[in-house]
């Protein structure tokens, strides 16, 4: 009896994953725009996968180093991410396709602003408790 219970709620837990795919919450992964090995997709696009490596590299060199949040890195950080979003709107408005390494590398610049300013939001706001 509780095999059957547990095999039930194992199947509608793969039913309710297959209906959501909840992967799509954190990337689109359309396969045009995603990197392929050995005939597997990518479990993110391209551009998420330059996101998620630079915030990744930034974060583990932040740990070792001190880095002093300046206006300027700052602004810089936010200089980082236009390009991503240039990119994305102008395929989303469909003025242009872009290719996957344009893709990968503004990705790679939009996760460094990104961690940029979430590491600059902590420092502000949790350890000397604003910006004034």
């Amino acid at each position: 009896m509780t095999i059957c219970i547990e095999w039930r709620l194992s199947s509608d837990y793969d039913d309710f994953l297959i209906k959501m795919n909840i992967s799509s919450l954190i990337c689109h992964r359309k396969p045009e725009r995603s990197f392929h090995v050995r005939g597997h997709q990518f479990p993110v696009c391209a551009r998420c996968t330059g996101i998620y490596i630079s915030v990744m590299l930034y974060f583990i060199y932040a740990f070792f180093n001190y880095i002093n949040y300046s206006q300027e890195l700052i602004i810089l950080a936010a200089i980082l991410m236009i390009p991503a979003g240039i990119d994305g709107l102008t395929q989303s408005f469909e003025y242009r396709e872009s290719n996957n390494t344009l893709r990968l590398i503004t990705g790679l610049c939009m996760g460094l602003g990104l961690a940029i300013l979430v590491k600059a939001f902590k420092f502000y706001f949790i350890q000397r408790g604003g910006i004034l």
